[in-house]
């Protein structure tokens, strides 16, 4: 695939820091074609109106964020708006949806706005709104008044149902656009924080749109769809939100953790009734989450709707069902990116030498000694591997092959892995390298 020199040096950037590149990772992906399909089925209807839900389970080092991150892509390429929220106990509890509400928002991109993207697409809106009235000829483009007013009545007769069960968002949005008009960023600007969820905001703010109060639970489904009609009016066919790392309701206290589930459901239930159109729901977890007592089987309607039967050779997995899972790397999947990576860097070099010197230097084979050794470090686990093998291939091997003509990894390089570098599953996989490191169950 073509790939920019900008979005080829952010990936290799990115795994140089050891996380996941934000974009471009069609130029890496390992294993994901038999969810292609499936995943663009799911895209393709949502699109003409449906709600969808998907639940992806795998190991640590699996590749969640990794196939998410992928699917934004490919969600963006056909014009969605998408949002990834990390579900935590203290930043982002799942039952608060008031608060996932506000870092949807908060996160809210588009192919035109990698960051904050929540203003251009109200902004974007508005403007589509004054073309659809003044294409229909009934009214002066050069009266404000009367554009103003028959942009007001479009907008309202658009939101349809929403203005019914939160009219406090066609309130906001039309101060803020009064409040555009008359040059008043500064309330134009906390209208808008207060539709995106934020806190905190001024009541002589507020009251310039009649309203009170902050966004509530039941507020933040009603703005969700006023979102969801937003982005569909002004050439956005839907929105792609990923709840990531739902497992940490394992680790919360008992009542929280229910009420996190039952919001899980609710959130299932209200697109399966048709609530949110152009919702495409993603969420990810481990298999303890989807299988363990202190997880989704706390809760049995949940449970049921999540229900998969993965006894069957994974060879055979539907990619349709409603939950799927991601196998992890094995050695060859592991070898398989490396060289896609060293591929990748070589083809960035402005000089054609350096690059061809690059793929000859840290060959085939290199890369499959050091698959072995970053897994032989980590306690044999390939599937907490990739992280640690891709920081090490880039920022110890490939770097310095590029930059000194003499360097040869086979000769100058040992691959150590210390502690301080690794994370906590990391650590607790990692092989016993001395005799006091092994703990003994007496």
């Amino acid at each position: 695939m073509s790939i920019s020199h900008q979005r080829r040096a952010d990936i290799i950037d990115a795994l140089r820091r050891g996380t996941v590149p934000q974009y471009g990772l069609d130029a890496l992906a390992v294993g994901l074609r038999p969810f292609e399909a499936a995943f663009d089925e799911d895209l393709a209807k949502v699109a003409r109106g449906r709600g969808q839900f998907k639940a992806i389970r795998g190991e640590y080092g699996s590749g969640k964020t990794f196939i998410v991150r992928w699917l934004r892509e490919r969600a963006q390429r056909i014009g969605f708006a998408c949002s990834e929220v990390q579900i935590s106990e203290t930043e982002t509890p799942l039952h608060r949806l008031e608060t996932v509400y506000r870092r949807l928002i908060e996160r809210l991109t588009t192919a035109d706005s990698p960051a904050g993207a929540f203003r251009n697409v109200i902004d974007a809106w508005f403007f589509a709104l004054e073309e659809d009235v003044i294409a229909q000829g009934g009214v002066d483009p050069n009266d404000i008044t009367a554009l103003m007013q028959a942009t007001d009545a479009l907008m309202e007769k658009r939101l349809g149902e929403v203005v019914r069960s939160a009219p406090a968002f066609a309130l906001t949005l039309r101060a803020y656009r009064r409040a555009l008009l008359a040059g008043h960023e500064d309330i134009a600007d906390g209208l808008l924080a207060w539709m995106a969820g934020q806190p905190n905001i001024a009541a002589a703010i507020k009251r310039c749109a009649n309203i009170k109060g902050d966004i509530d639970h039941f507020g933040a489904l009603s703005f969700l769809q006023g979102v969801l009609t937003i982005l569909k009016d002004s050439g956005h066919p839907g929105l792609l939100l990923v709840l990531d790392e739902v497992e940490t309701l394992q680790r919360m206290r008992g009542d929280v953790r229910d009420k996190s589930l039952n919001a899980l459901r609710q959130l299932m239930d209200e697109i399966d009734s048709g609530r949110f159109p152009g919702l495409y729901l993603v969420v990810t977890g481990t298999p303890p989450f989807f299988d363990g007592p202190m997880g989704v089987q706390r809760l049995p309607p949940l449970a049921q709707r999540l229900a998969v039967d993965f006894a069957t050779d994974a060879r055979f997995d539907n990619p349709r069902a409603v939950q799927i899972r991601l196998r992890g790397f094995d050695v060859d999947a592991l070898c398989e990116v490396g060289r896609k990576v060293r591929d990748l860097y070589a083809a960035g070099r402005a000089d054609g030498r350096a690059g061809e010197r690059i793929t000859q230097v840290v060959d085939d084979a290199y890369i499959a000694a050091l698959a072995q050794a970053v897994t032989g470090a980590l306690g044999g686990k390939v599937g907490i591997a990739p992280r640690v093998f891709l920081k090490k291939l880039v920022g110890e091997v490939l770097d310095r092959v590029d930059q000194f003509a003499d360097f040869d990894p086979r000769r100058h390089y040992a691959l150590t892995v210390s502690d301080q570098e690794l994370t906590a599953v990391e650590r607790a996989g990692r092989s016993a390298a001395r005799a006091d490191d092994i703990e003994l169950d007496l």
